[in-house]
């Protein structure tokens, strides 16, 4: 069952619970975040049934085209406050590029360097192996590999 709700100047859909996808204002519901405009509006931008990798910048700027009136800093809040809750994952491929990925589930990535875009790798297509001991006290959260690679992907 889909019905919808009125969020400001938003229409969202909104998915019983045996809907297997559910909505950008179920998701943060359900990941304990209070779904605000800014959120709800970002979330259905994000989240809108296909994976993908995004900087702030470029979702600052399919906000603004989508009309949603949203500073560059409260995209970064919201990203982050994602990937808190594990709605996102943050990719760091440098210390001045971030993205932020709509799949986490297990996976690693390609970096373009040419391009300065991301694809997915399957999880199970890389194995690491000799990783060290884990310090006194903590647990290995996840191991993630970004292979760079030069030139352009073919079509």
């Amino acid at each position: 069952m889909v019905d919808t709700v009125r969020m400001g100047f938003m229409v969202v859909k909104r998915t019983s619970l045996d809907d297997p996808a559910p909505s950008s204002l179920d998701r943060i519901r359900q990941a304990g975040l209070r779904p605000t405009r800014q959120r709800v509006a970002l979330a259905a931008l994000l989240f809108d049934g296909t994976n993908r990798h995004v900087t702030a910048e470029a979702l600052h700027a399919e906000a603004q085209a989508a009309g949603v009136r949203v500073s560059l800093a409260t995209i970064y809040n919201t990203l982050h406050q994602f990937t808190e809750v594990d709605l996102l994952r943050q990719v760091v491929v440098d210390g001045a590029r971030t993205y932020f990925d709509t799949n986490v589930e297990d996976h690693h990535h390609f970096y373009f360097e040419d391009e300065g875009a991301l694809a997915d790798i399957p999880g199970h297509s890389i194995v690491v192996s000799g990783l060290p001991e884990m310090p006194p006290g903590t647990r290995q959260a996840r191991v993630e590999v970004v292979v760079r690679v030069k030139g352009r992907r073919q079509s």
